[in-house]
């Protein structure tokens, strides 16, 4: 049985965690409390980016050490209270059973029927491939928050069977242009759809809450806010990211007439509509309209509904319907591993907010920043460049997010940036920061695993999309937040 503990990288992370504990003097302004949760949380951090043990593994010790240590309070039934606190976020069970309900999409099929049906409309060159892929990914994406699972499990996939249905002379994959070309385009769509929804990605209802608790829930982003503001910026970003990668990476084969007939002859093998298709897609539809408030919209806020209890009502259909049934849930280990370990973070975020370290750091960075006698436009940029391109250092979004994304909004507002502006561009980078290394998330190794792309363009392609997302959310998603009265 392979071992899950690293002794090397546990002994680092060790020495870390001691040191800022005994070692580093607290600094004037924080208190002892609040350092030495400190130091628990950044052991934690460098657990999780050095892979010491699976990062479920990681959540229970640093959930444990918080309630031995008495971190949060000394007296240990309260401090138990404080270190299980996080399992009582409704965000973080919206994540797990919105995970546990994008099962059916794989379980049923619907998901690939839906990426070979654009195939089939749209795959007449190698370009409309790209377009398609991006189209199927974006459809998905809102019923989908773990990226992975819809980049890497389904997306991916039809990409390779697309790819691999083209003869192809060369022994060395990465010399296939055409795979190449359809690896990045698939790939850097992922990222892009991430930041659309909350509900797209994991980490989302993090941000969402480290914006509410740094301005004292006068910025509660709903999921139609969200989904609003990054419609337009996302859609040019998607329009332009097959056009893109086609000039850096051109395929060389640009008709695939074939393309459209292959994905045919899967979706015929595939049959007509099952019942859990149906049930599956009229489910997404249910949630979509309720989520995105439609009812309140028409009959008041009495016909409001909570999202937590939306997708507690989408699983129940898919339970009672037998779509999906209690060993599914059981066996869809990603949304526990999820629960466990976002319920530690979030918990630990919040009582170094509670304690004022985050309130601390954000001072640090707006003194350094307003130090050089600049704008808040000038500001945010430098902001905004430092959280994303910090995750070069990065294998994890939650644990990047986790660290620095409180104390960087906080930095952001104190500096006189807009609230909503701030919050929907920190918001944006903190998945389109995805893109940049072949371990930025989960999606990045499988894809690179296909060895389609070097490590040189890899990056080369991480760093140019880096440019152009970030471009076109901070110019167009700012026109477009402006004219819905964001700023």
């Amino acid at each position: 049985m392979q071992k899950e503990f690293k002794t090397l990288p546990a002994v680092i992370v060790l020495l870390i965690t001691l040191t800022i504990w005994f070692i580093i003097p607290v600094p004037k302004g924080v208190t002892p409390e609040a350092w030495h949760l400190l130091a628990l949380f950044i052991g934690t951090i460098a657990a999780i980016i050095a892979k010491v043990m699976p990062i479920g593994s990681i959540a229970v010790i640093a959930i444990t050490l918080v309630a031995i240590t008495g971190v949060t309070n000394p007296d240990p039934k309260i401090a138990i209270k404080d270190a299980l606190s996080g399992f009582s976020s409704p965000l973080i069970w919206l994540i797990g059973i919105a995970i546990i309900i994008s099962r059916s999409l794989s379980k049923t099929g619907l998901g690939h029927r839906i990426g070979y049906y654009f195939i089939s409309l749209f795959g007449k060159k190698t370009v409309g491939v790209g377009y398609s892929l991006a189209v199927s990914e974006l459809v998905i994406s809102p019923v989908t928050p773990s990226n992975t699972a819809r980049g890497g499990g389904i997306i991916h996939p039809i990409m390779k069977s697309i790819a691999s249905s083209f003869d192809s002379p060369y022994e060395n994959k990465s010399e296939n242009k055409t795979a190449k070309y359809l690896a990045l385009s698939s790939y850097h769509i992922n990222p892009i759809t991430s930041a659309m929804f909350i509900t797209a990605t994991a980490p989302n209802p993090l941000v969402v809450k480290f914006i509410a608790d740094a301005t004292n829930l006068d910025i509660s982003i709903t999921w139609t806010q969200w989904a609003l503001a990054m419609l337009l910026p996302g859609l040019v970003c998607i329009a332009l990211v097959p056009l893109v990668i086609n000039f850096f990476f051109p395929p060389d084969v640009k008709e695939t007439p074939d393309a459209p007939k292959f994905a045919q002859d899967k979706l015929e093998e595939m049959g007509n509509m099952s019942r859990d298709e149906k049930i599956t897609i009229s489910v997404f539809g249910l949630l979509l309209f309720l989520w995105a408030g439609v009812p309140s919209m028409i009959f008041g806020d009495s016909f409001s509904f909570n999202a937590t209890s939306v997708a507690m009502l989408g699983l129940s259909i898919l339970l009672v319907t037998s779509v999906l049934t209690w060993e599914d849930v059981l066996n869809e280990k990603t949304a526990w591993d999820t629960i466990t370990w976002f319920a530690a973070l979030v918990m630990m975020a919040s009582f170094l907010n509670k304690l004022g370290l985050i309130k601390w750091f954000s001072t640090l960075i707006e003194t350094y920043i307003s130090g050089m006698g600049i704008g808040w436009e000038l500001s945010v940029f430098i902001l905004v460049g430092l959280y994303f391109y910090a995750h070069y250092f990065f294998a994890s979004t939650t644990a990047h997010i986790t660290a620095m994304f409180g104390a960087f909004f906080a930095a952001g507002l104190a500096l006189g940036a807009p609230p909503y502006f701030l919050a929907f561009i920190l918001a944006a980078a903190s998945s389109l920061m995805m893109s940049l290394t072949h371990y930025a998330t989960g999606t990045s190794p499988i894809v690179y695993g296909s060895g389609y792309v070097t490590l040189k363009e890899w990056w080369k392609m991480g760093f140019i999309m880096s440019v152009v997302n970030l471009s076109i959310w901070t110019l167009v998603g700012g026109v477009w937040w402006s004219m819905l009265g964001y700023w």
